[in-house]
């Protein structure tokens, strides 16, 4: 599909694309589709943009992670098809694995997942380096990126089926999670075993939105470009005082403005 550069919806259309794509190729489930869909609606009212209460976010997520003890970056279909290169890129310069964990968890799924992430890490390793990082330095920082998921050898305790695998040097061992499109019973899970969970979620009533430690509210492609430049700055410890609900308020606020803007207040 060709987009011209001027289009005012390019980055949303190409995102779509992607998500067409890789179902086509049998790495993403049917109901994938469907969620990308669901967060599309929601990225409407947003305006199609990282607000500042997101950027603060994505700032307190990259400085829970760096301060973290064992960070994990977990990656489902989607996350992987749309930021999965920014995903290893953030992975390179915190320090951290990633796992890939899915809903709907088949053995070819996960191959072709795998692979994917693979062959990105691959590619980020030999792009240019990110600003500030030495061309000598950042293949090896990207080689260092550990990727589980293949071979679950732990349970997440509280939930059943596929989605309760995990890896025990991986999700089950972090102190702090970071699960882009989580699902709000995997994110409960997490929050009853101690650990920080910090999500990126279009839908700031949902259930993961509002159980996680810390909710970015934005697309995900956005949010991590984001929380890459803020690890490449300055980080800062994480703020003890953080209020996550603020976050949520700030979000349906704006989503709000913005329906009232378009339909007329008076009706």
């Amino acid at each position: 599909m060709t987009i011209h550069e001027g289009h005012p919806r390019r980055d949303s259309l190409l995102s779509r694309q992607k998500i067409v794509d890789a179902h086509k190729k049998g790495l993403l489930a049917d109901s994938a589709l469907i969620a990308h869909g669901r967060g599309e609606a929601f990225d409407y009212l947003l305006g199609e943009r990282t607000i500042p209460s997101a950027k603060r976010a994505a700032r307190e997520s990259v400085n829970r992670l760096a301060a973290a003890h064992r960070p994990v970056i977990s990656l489902n279909g989607n996350s992987t098809v749309l930021a999965g290169r920014d995903a290893v890129k953030l992975a390179a310069l915190i320090g951290c694995r990633i796992e890939i964990n899915i809903f709907y968890r088949t053995d070819s799924r996960m191959n072709l997942l795998s692979q994917t992430l693979n062959l990105m890490k691959n590619e980020v390793a030999s792009d240019s380096p990110l600003d500030g990082i030495s061309p000598e330095a950042w293949p090896q920082m990207v080689a260092d990126v550990e990727i589980l998921g293949m071979s679950p050898d732990a349970h997440i305790p509280g939930l059943e089926g596929p989605r309760a695998k995990c890896c025990s040097q991986g999700i089950h061992a972090a102190d702090t999670v970071l699960v882009p499109l989580e699902d709000g019973d995997r994110c409960e899970a997490l929050i009853q075993m101690g650990k920080q969970v910090l999500v990126v979620d279009l839908n700031p009533l949902s259930r993961t939105a509002r159980t996680a430690t810390v909710t970015i509210v934005d697309d995900i492609s956005r949010a991590f470009r984001e929380m890459i430049k803020i690890a490449l700055g300055n980080l800062s410890a994480p703020d003890s005082q953080w209020d996550n609900t603020t976050i949520l308020i700030d979000a349906i606020d704006t989503m709000g403005k913005a329906s009232s803007t378009s339909f007329g207040q008076d009706g």
